[in-house]
């Protein structure tokens, strides 16, 4: 094994990886910017295997948005709208019931995924009563929501402590958290593409009260704006340092920026997304990011030949059916909105994996 990475410029990171050793934040510098991506991808898959064996985990799960309403104007987004703007809604909790009482019937969902817009035209009262309906349905349906950022919208909403806020949450039937919001933790970066929305200090803040009162979580990074390879490894040297001290991530999801109809579309100086820098953000996120169990790929956001090429990059999740996903869309993703079951399940078999049904907290369904 030794003598493939010999001549290798990744050969001293390479015997770090096979003894078992934790590389430092530099190290993924390094492999973010190498152009041996068939040595990097080797890596990140030895890592996979080590960890989850060839198995490839899905959910079936329902998109809700209850609304695009937003008072921020984060110029990387596509979805928010402000009242009165043309496209502007905030569904009732009667459509939001019927539509997940629609997908329990026609597609025998495991999970709903909800996250919306932050305003002041929503109640709390209306959360925790969406949470409760959603219960009533299905008992045994994961429900995973609201990021860090909504978190501390309610808590500013309600005058409420986020903690109190979380448990009121978990009381009315959440069981777990996205990790939209992240973005890139660089305080920079991060004013010029969110200005307005909280810090990247606030969001770990967040996070770790939510792992705090039990509540698992997934961790994200936005990549493929302004960001260097140097910001990229700051963000998952951040993720890893919070996941030793609290041991609540289930995830981690890299996401490929969608920049139609959004304002920073026309801006220049984007970094410019091409597949082999998607892969090499995958694979080095799953060597570096060796305390979490799993990493992800939204198939919505990567597409779904590059989604499954990730397979061999230290990818060993592949997200779910994503039913009524409307964020990375309104972006201009040109994916199907949805999948079906048995699409998702052929195309990981397609790679000589083993697919496998779970929800958000990785246990497997029957």
């Amino acid at each position: 094994m030794n003598l493939i990475w010999k001549n290798s410029s990744l050969s001293k990171i390479a015997d770090k990886v096979f003894a078992g050793e934790r590389i430092p934040e530099q190290d993924a510098v390094t492999l973010l910017k190498t152009r041996e991506l068939n040595m990097l991808g080797y890596l990140a898959d030895y890592v996979r295997k080590q960890k989850c064996g060839d198995d490839v985990c899905y959910s079936v799960y329902l998109n809700i948005n209850h609304t695009n309403l937003c008072y921020l104007s984060c110029e990387i987004c596509a979805f928010a709208k402000k009242p009165g703007e043309e496209g502007a809604y905030i569904l009732t909790l009667d459509e939001i019931e019927f539509r997940v009482k629609a997908a329990i019937e026609n597609y025998q969902i495991n999970e709903v995924h909800i996250v919306g817009g932050l305003t002041h035209e929503v109640s709390f009262e209306y959360i925790l009563e969406m949470l409760s309906r959603i219960r009533r349905l299905d008992p045994s349906i994961f429900i995973k929501a609201f990021t860090a950022v909504e978190i501390d919208h309610f808590s500013r909403q309600t005058k409420l402590s986020s903690r109190e806020v979380l448990l009121a949450l978990k009381n009315a039937g959440l069981c777990g958290m996205p990790g939209g919001g992240a973005e890139i933790f660089d305080d920079r970066v991060r004013e010029k593409i969110a200005k307005g929305k909280m810090s990247a200090q606030k969001w770990l803040s967040a996070v770790r009260e939510a792992h705090q009162v039990g509540l698992k979580t997934n961790a994200t990074m936005l990549y493929g704006h302004i960001e260097t390879a140097e910001h990229i490894a700051d963000h998952l040297n951040r993720l890893r340092k919070l996941q030793d001290e609290t041991g609540g991530f289930n995830t981690f999801i890299p996401l490929a920026w969608q920049p139609e109809n959004t304002k920073l579309e026309s801006k220049e100086h984007l970094v410019h997304v091409d597949g082999m820098t998607d892969l090499k953000i995958y694979a080095t996120s799953r060597i570096f990011l060796d305390n979490f169990p799993h990493i992800k790929a939204f198939w919505s956001t990567l597409g779904v030949k590059m989604a499954q090429v990730a397979l061999a990059f230290g990818v060993d999740d592949l997200g779910g059916t994503a039913i009524d996903e409307k964020v990375v869309h309104d972006a201009g993703a040109k994916t199907p909105v949805s999948m079906k079951q048995e699409e998702l399940v052929r195309l990981i078999q397609q790679v000589g994996r083993t697919p496998w049904l779970v929800n958000s907290s990785y246990a497997f369904q029957s």
